[in-house]
């Protein structure tokens, strides 16, 4: 079917679209977490950017047109995206089910207290609470709340 997503390995072309998606979909991340003008994207934040490259990634895509990703380290499910064009359609979910799918033991996530679509996402996936605690967003506070998720 031709508006199937399908998830497949990132490759080294996927950089441009999934840092864009990233970009477009950090702000609304924000919203109602932290102060907005907390936002830098991506290619302007070293730190980020190394940690994003270090990722073993996966990306959601239709035809040849990337419209998510998601980043696995170790037992760490992050970088979690997804084009806020195609928001609520799903993709999130397949994203972060093929990433669990990776990930031998349990797992971890980090989200900003606040963002309640990723919050309600990692919930009914089977994550709990695990711990929480303030930390600073580019130098705005900002509470990190820190889910775990048992192995299947």
């Amino acid at each position: 079917m031709v508006n199937e997503v399908t998830i497949r390995a990132y490759r080294r072309d996927d950089q441009s679209a999934t840092i864009d998606i990233h970009d477009r979909a950090r702000p609304i991340e924000l919203l109602g977490a932290c102060d907005a003008r907390a936002f830098v994207p991506l290619m302007d934040d070293r730190e980020d950017f190394e940690e994003f490259l270090s990722a073993r990634k996966l990306v959601a895509e239709r035809g040849e047109q990337v419209l998510g990703f998601v980043g696995i380290e170790d037992d760490q499910v992050g970088w979690l995206y997804v084009d806020p064009d195609c928001a609520r359609q799903g993709i999130g979910r397949q994203l972060l089910r093929q990433a669990l799918s990776l990930i031998d033991q349990g797992a971890q996530v980090h989200v900003l207290d606040g963002n309640k679509p990723a919050l309600a996402l990692y919930l009914s996936e089977g994550f709990r609470r695990f711990d929480q605690f303030d930390s600073d967003n580019h130098g705005y506070p900002c509470r990190v709340l820190m889910l775990v998720r048992s192995a299947d």
